[in-house]
């Protein structure tokens, strides 16, 4: 009997519930790819010695990678791992804080001063259509055109096409290749010292308004960062954009406008640092800082008007510019 109910009793222990680890492994390699980026975009890896090549064009892509940014949360909640999905949800409000507000309208400053119509375009090669640029002259009534990669056969198209008609003052430095760039304006513009150091022409210049307002806008164009010696200079040249106020008094000093193509993202450090000092990007002010200026397959927004941030931005537009593979970008803008 005894060994009987030994036998009965006997019976094995029903084997506790298996590990799912390939769920884990599922929502922890999403949350790592993504939370990866998120740190590399918020703690600036484009700044590191010895990835800054493969991590500053990278780094061009994340408001791609931010579009996505539900896969890791949907993978963490499909298997049911709560802390991957807390990781997954941590991860996407970086993200989300880091690009979604340039698609938001910000608040603006009261600015009361002048209206600036700037526009800026990038001629690749001075091939755009010179008729497509003096058409949105005429339809923004501009007052200040940049443009970037101005050969002496471009400059002599637009002038041929009629632009010294609608804007008569120039400072300009043509080059063959990309290398040129120049500033068209209504007014009268007295040209300033080169920026230090640079090796693409970065013209600059000061005009004045009815009224006394004075403002000083550079044409902006550092070499694309696609090799260490070009990041270098990429930084530099950003580097040495001037801030938005001298420190002295502000009745002593223009408004600084800042309008080309940076070859960078808001994304990038050295153009947040430009920022940081002094200025907005029209763009992200209105709501507009995701509309892409450049490229046919990575479409990315690498071209910008930078104003004082006291001004006021009234509208950005961009228009597709025949002849080129950069768009043009158009700020009304309004002084303090």
């Amino acid at each position: 009997m005894s060994g009987a109910a030994t036998e009965e009793t006997a019976e094995p222990v029903p084997a506790g519930r298996p590990v799912n680890w390939w769920r884990a492994a599922v929502a922890w390699t999403a949350a790592g790819c993504w939370g990866a980026w998120a740190l590399a975009r918020l703690a600036g890896a484009d700044r590191l010695p010895g990835v800054e090549v493969l991590s500053t064009p990278l780094i061009s892509f994340t408001p791609y990678v931010a579009a996505t940014v539900l896969v890791p949360v949907a993978c963490a909640a499909l298997v049911r791992h709560r802390w991957a999905l807390a990781g997954s949800m941590l991860v996407a409000v970086g993200l989300a804080a880091a690009v979604l507000p340039r698609a938001m309208s910000g608040d603006q400053p009261s600015a009361h001063g002048p209206a600036v119509r700037v526009l800026t375009a990038n001629l690749l090669f001075g091939q755009a259509e010179p008729e497509r640029i003096l058409d949105l002259l005429r339809r923004h009534d501009v007052d200040v055109l940049s443009v970037q990669e101005l050969t002496p056969e471009a400059a002599a198209r637009l002038e041929a096409a009629g632009l010294n008609r609608l804007l008569p003052h120039a400072v300009l430095d043509p080059r063959e290749g990309a290398a040129g760039s120049g500033l068209y304006a209504r007014h009268p513009l007295r040209p300033l010292p080169a920026l230090p150091g640079t090796v693409m022409a970065m013209p600059r210049a000061e005009f004045a308004l009815p009224g006394g307002h004075r403002v000083e806008v550079t044409a902006v164009h550092p070499p694309p960062p696609i090799s260490r010696p070009a990041i270098r200079q990429w930084r530099h040249d950003l580097r040495m954009l001037p801030p938005a106020s001298d420190g002295g008094g502000a009745a002593r000093q223009p408004i600084r406008i800042l309008a080309g193509d940076y070859n960078a993202t808001l994304d990038h450090s050295p153009l947040r640092q430009v920022l940081s000092r002094g200025y907005a990007d029209a763009a992200d002010r209105t709501g507009q800082g995701l509309v892409p200026t450049w490229g046919r397959l990575a479409r990315l927004t690498i071209d910008h008007v930078l104003v004082d941030r006291r001004c006021a931005v009234r509208q950005v537009k961009v228009y597709d510019l025949p002849g080129s593979d950069h768009r043009a970008v158009f700020a009304d803008i309004r002084l303090p």
